[in-house]
């Protein structure tokens, strides 16, 4: 059983973002980041989700693609809002006073929830342009791009392969592991066992250590990694 990786999927289409080189992508994220967290208040992070859905849309994120990867995010983008706002809040005002917990007032609980609101913002909008990225670029794509980018470094005993090998593996492992994980819950569900933390973790460790050693000898078995 394998789970559909955090990550998200390639796209097969068509499209603009699909026909930009890998390697201009990566850097269009890494300078998007850079923006993002030099920029800050609610005015800027509308236009960054305004870009990043634009982006997300192109790339052919859209309908159930779109989606997953926001009930994704909204799994710890809702207690992260309430926290972000709640310490804002009492950062301005509020807190211990003489009778007990004073709460904040209606302007630093609209300033806590604007500030809320910037970070989950930010990293929405980071979420979806990384999704864009993965969706318009192939594995295939991305493992020559690692490869063409470390080839200067071969000088220096660097080997591109095998972090381009690394890196596929990681990958195609994510989905794995999780849908181990889906599997142990499931068993310790029917168990009656839901509760037992040992229930879940256990079975977890042992079938992720034997599927890392499966790799490892089917790899072998091809003669990677012997020299």
């Amino acid at each position: 059983m394998t789970a559909s990786s955090p990550l998200g999927e390639y796209i097969a289409r068509e499209g603009p973002l699909h026909r930009v080189r890998p390697g201009l992508k990566l850097i269009g994220l890494f300078v998007f980041a850079c923006v993002v967290m030099a920029t800050g208040g609610p005015i800027s992070t509308t236009l960054g989700l305004l870009a990043a859905v634009a982006l997300a849309l192109i790339a052919g994120l859209r309908g159930r693609e779109f989606w997953r990867a926001a009930r994704r995010f909204s799994l710890i983008a809702l207690p992260l809002l309430v926290f972000t706002a709640a310490s804002a809040a009492f950062g301005q005002d509020g807190g211990w006073g003489p009778g007990g917990v004073e709460l904040p007032n209606a302007a630093a609980w609209a300033s806590g929830f604007a500030r809320g609101y910037s970070v989950i913002g930010d990293l929405f909008a980071l979420v979806l342009v990384a999704s864009a990225v993965t969706a318009s670029t192939a594995v295939e794509d991305m493992l020559d791009t690692i490869i063409r980018a470390l080839g200067p470094l071969q000088r220096f005993g660097a080997k591109p392969e095998r972090a381009a090998l690394a890196f596929s593996l990681v990958i195609r492992a994510i989905p794995s592991i999780l849908g181990i994980a889906r599997e142990t819950a499931f068993a310790a569900r029917a168990r009656g066992l839901e509760r037992d933390p040992r229930a879940r973790v256990v079975p977890l460790v042992l079938r992720t250590v034997a599927h890392a050693q499966s790799t490892g000898e089917a790899l072998a078995a091809r003669g990677i990694g012997e020299e």
